[in-house]
């Protein structure tokens, strides 16, 4: 588990360094190749790495001695927010992954042209980088499970799903009467939305069932319960019975079924049973569940039964896949434009409209005169609520969307807003886990990564 955690997860080693050798292509272009004419102030690239620090999130470059001139403001982003592994996450093949390496759009010229990598001639490098990343990690759980391990595309930033091509290869290994499960990443606002009008459209595949897992817990706190902070015990009302606590946060389990059912895809909520949960709130949350259309809802034990507490889950979802009758929908087609594209998905938040700023706005403007209207849209949004506002629990409605920014990741294809605050540098906490990480130097085993 150590290894896979440090080392396999994502090939984040191969994303950072494809990233950071693309960041240099461009300042050293920029300084010395004067065909390409890069307007600095539009370069959107920026440099990755594989640790959350936020006072990377702005930097200046270019103050040496030797770089006369091209001194400018950017910042570095974490690794997984890079748009080579969202390429890596959506690819289909060496040959789609290079095409889209090549097209990834870093800046603009004077004259308002996109300028991508394979203007900079650093496509094949960047192809070279990641010429083994694109085959997944073979690996398995403690009972035996076969897992394909691959890709991690920061979920708020980027789609947040596992790859087109691990699906793939799962897909026929299984057979045709097997069963991949595959992840979406953070709910119906952020992981399903994504899977469904990103990933499905560009791998062409189709989901039968979609497991929404919910906690007695989670319930609670979108029910109005105190708030959660890491490192701190919780509060006695997540530990006791409270089956009308349980009820009002079922509103917000409510709008991701329904969310999730608009995709023409069955839904089975899985109840992720503590050991503090009672019988009466288990209930509840079975009984709304199905209230909101959920196909099945099952109470799981996986977590201290392994395999065993999941039997019924595997067999509500086998159910689940042999009774679809409706083809996959799609939330929004391509061909409208990008405003429309962003408010339909802001309306399945429960938003009543969509705020641009004025940087927002030039940017949609610049977007669509370049050619780039037709591709889908990837909210970058906080995970913590269906609004922008991650202390705004339950299922809120009405309110106004702000999008701040919009940037666009051509080779991956899609159009990204960010919306309110969302950063793409994340912080440490004021306690890291780093604390209670070391190493057993007698025996050479990794301690505090369990």
């Amino acid at each position: 588990m150590d290894e896979f955690n440090l080392h396999m997860t994502g090939d984040i080693h191969a994303i950072t360094a494809a990233n950071n050798l693309l960041a240099a292509a461009i300042d050293t272009k920029a300084k010395r190749f004067a065909r390409l004419d890069i307007d600095p102030e539009s370069i959107t690239w920026r440099r990755v790495m594989d640790v959350n620090d936020r006072f990377l999130r702005k930097i200046s470059i270019g103050e040496g001695p030797d770089e006369k001139g091209m001194v400018r403001e950017t910042g570095f982003d974490i690794s997984v927010a890079s748009e080579i592994m969202a390429v890596l996450a959506l690819t289909t093949s060496l040959s789609d992954m290079r095409e889209r390496l090549g097209k990834m759009v870093v800046g603009n010229s004077r004259a308002g042209e996109p300028v991508t990598a394979d203007d900079l001639g650093v496509g094949g490098a960047l192809t070279v980088l990641m010429k083994d990343a694109i085959n997944p990690t073979l690996m398995q759980t403690l009972e035996g499970t076969p897992v394909l391990v691959h890709a991690g595309p920061f979920a708020n930033i980027a789609h947040g799903n596992s790859s087109v091509v691990a699906d793939k290869i799962a897909l026929k290994l299984v057979g045709p009467g097997g069963f991949v499960v595959t992840e979406a990443g953070f709910g119906a606002d952020i992981g399903t939305e994504k899977f469904m009008n990103i990933k499905c459209r560009y791998s062409g595949l189709t989901p039968q069932c979609a497991i929404i897992v919910a906690t007695i817990r989670a319930l609670k706190m979108h029910g109005g319960g105190p708030d959660v902070v890491a490192g701190k015990p919780l509060d006695r009302a997540y530990t006791t019975e409270n089956v009308a606590l349980v009820e009002a946060g079922c509103i917000n389990l409510a709008r991701h079924v329904a969310n999730t059912k608009a995709y023409g895809v069955n839904v089975v909520v899985a109840v992720n049973m503590f050991s503090t949960d009672t019988e009466a709130e288990l209930n509840a949350v079975r009984d709304a569940a199905l209230a909101a259309g959920a196909f099945d809802a099952v109470v799981c034990t996986h977590h201290a039964h392994g395999g065993k507490g999941a039997v019924d889950l595997g067999l509500a979802v086998q159910r689940a896949c042999e009774n679809v009758n409706q083809p996959l929908k799609f939330l929004y087609p391509l061909d409208i434009g990008i405003k429309d594209k962003i408010e339909a998905i802001a309306k399945s938040y429960g938003a009543s409209g969509v705020e641009y700023s004025e940087l927002a706005e030039k940017q949609i403007e610049m977007y669509t005169k370049q050619g780039f209207s037709g591709l889908p849209i990837c909210m970058a949004k906080t995970q913590y609520s269906f609004s922008h506002n991650a202390a705004s629990k339950g299922a809120p409605s009405g309110f106004m969307l702000p999008i701040r920014d919009v940037r666009a990741s051509i080779g991956a294809g899609f159009i990204y807003p960010l919306v309110g605050t969302m950063s793409t540098m994340p912080g440490l906490p004021t306690r890291p886990c780093f604390y209670e990480i070391d190493l057993d130097t007698a025996t050479g085993k990794v301690i505090g990564l369990s």
